[in-house]
């Protein structure tokens, strides 16, 4: 799938959007913030970008939030055919 946009994508949405996770309030049962924050996984159509620079992925989102995870493995390209 070919990036439509003149962002960088190192990697595609879907895969980036799993190696990241964003830390939000943690929510009671009674509808308040506990004070905690939990890890949520983030969707790929909020990827704006992504950059690998070694083990490292940065995802920065369509609100502006960069945020980092372990690089995923990438799928080896198909040999063009001869």
């Amino acid at each position: 799938m070919e990036n439509p946009s003149q962002h960088r994508m190192d990697a595609p949405a879907a895969l980036a959007a799993k190696a990241v996770k964003r830390m939000v309030p943690e929510i009671g049962e009674d509808g308040k913030p506990t004070g905690k924050h939990v890890a949520r996984a983030i969707e790929a159509d909020e990827v704006l970008a992504n950059r690998i620079d070694g083990e490292t992925i940065i995802v920065v989102t369509v609100a502006g939030e960069k945020l980092t995870g372990k690089a995923p493995k990438l799928p080896k390209e198909e040999e063009p055919a001869k």
